[in-house]
């Protein structure tokens, strides 16, 4: 008999919960896409995601996944054959440098394998760049799949004086880990909509500042131009064509509920004790040589919206699981085996019962598998809870 009947528990890395309200909020019929009532909404919108950004400059939306957002930045930022140096600290680094090569970009890769960038590694290589050919520096902030997190003001820092802008994708950290894009020096954002914006799949956004958009390319599609977008004053404008108007409504109670609501400093510090209430329990688990373990060493260096974990047998603890608990965990995406590893999200809408719940969950796949693990994970887990209120 299963106890997995009941509330799905959700904790991969995107899509990932959406709040009753939000849902709510989306579900309406269209209003007249002509009147003034959404368009002031959508302003609005541009406006709270500004904020998230921590900026004042420019904002494109796109009708998309986080995949257009790249495709989005390299329609304005390259012409073919333009240098890029992208930094790779795991699977969606490598899978952004692919398709910036697909894309006619001369990409040359700073790789870390599935470990933290090292920004004096990146200072040495622009430091050879004295024709300052390199165009721009472009890495993930958090990379979903080795769960690492970038140091963007000390990569900002490591650039110096090259001329290169400094292109970040935020999609698995932005609502989730400090982002201040115009204090940091960063030239282009990337974010979407279905992670720490905990809003449904579907929207993209793309954040340049001004000396990112005094580099026009010689050539741009008209639905790809960030310039159009950003500009606009009809709401048509702004998407391309006929807006997401369901997206629009939930946006906008999202937003105000991370920037007016529970507060964006406040967002940051839960997303922090949560990411390391789950740390404590891997550390108890890993305990006694069991082979389960953390791979990125350094806390300050791992993500605060997901944990990637190696563990014998994961593949296994993963199905039984979300079958015996209802429990869904993200996959081993991009680690050397990936039937050996799994990672557990904390992102958006999520709390310490939650995160609690999804513990437990692998603990009890831990015993009932007989897949060897130290003692105490889940006090380990309370007890930072405890500590950290």
């Amino acid at each position: 008999m299963s106890l997995a009947h009941g509330h799905d528990l959700i904790a991969i890395p995107g899509p990932s919960p959406v709040p009753a309200r939000v849902l709510n909020a989306a579900h309406r019929a269209s209003p007249d896409i002509y009147a003034e009532p959404l368009a002031q909404l959508n302003l609005q919108v541009m406006a709270q995601l500004k904020r998230l950004a921590g900026t004042s400059q420019h904002l494109a939306p796109y009708i998309g996944n986080g995949h257009a957002g790249w495709e989005a930045a390299a329609a304005n930022l390259f012409d073919p054959g333009d240098a890029a140096l992208v930094v790779t600290c795991g699977h969606f680094g490598r899978s952004w440098a692919d398709m910036l090569q697909a894309s006619g970009v001369a990409v040359e890769r700073l790789d870390f394998g599935n470990l933290p960038a090292d920004p004096q590694r990146l200072a040495d290589r622009l430091a050879q760049d004295r024709q300052g050919r390199i165009r721009a520096v472009v890495l993930c902030q958090t990379d979903t799949a080795s769960a690492t997190s970038a140091d963007i003001p000390g990569i900002r820092a490591a650039m110096g004086d090259h001329p290169a802008l400094l292109v970040v994708d935020a999609i698995a950290s932005l609502g989730c880990s400090p982002m201040r894009m115009d204090d940091w020096g960063v030239d282009v954002l990337i974010s979407a909509s279905q992670k720490g914006l905990m809003c449904l799949p579907g929207t993209a956004f793309v954040w340049f500042s001004d000396r990112a958009a005094a580099r026009r390319r010689a050539r741009v599609s008209p639905y790809w131009d960030w310039h159009a977008r950003a500009g606009a004053e009809a709401l048509w404008r702004f998407w391309g064509g006929t807006p997401p108007v369901q997206q629009i409504y939930a946006l906008s109670e999202a937003l105000t509920m991370i920037l007016d609501e529970e507060g964006l400093e406040a967002v940051w510090s839960r997303h922090t004790r949560l990411a390391r209430t789950v740390w404590a329990a891997v550390d108890a688990w890993s305990a006694g040589g069991t082979g389960i373990r953390l791979p990125v060493a350094d806390p300050a260096a791992r993500a605060a919206s997901v944990t990637a974990v190696l563990m014998p047998r994961a593949e296994d603890l993963r199905a039984w699981v979300t079958r015996e608990c209802g429990v869904t965990l993200g996959v081993g995406l991009g680690a050397p085996d990936p039937t050996a590893a799994l990672r557990i999200a904390h992102m958006g809408h999520c709390n310490a019962a939650m995160v609690m719940g999804a513990l437990g969950a692998v603990q009890a796949g831990l015993t009932a598998l007989r897949i060897p693990h130290g003692g105490g994970a889940l006090e380990a887990a309370a007890a930072s809870i405890a500590s950290s209120a």
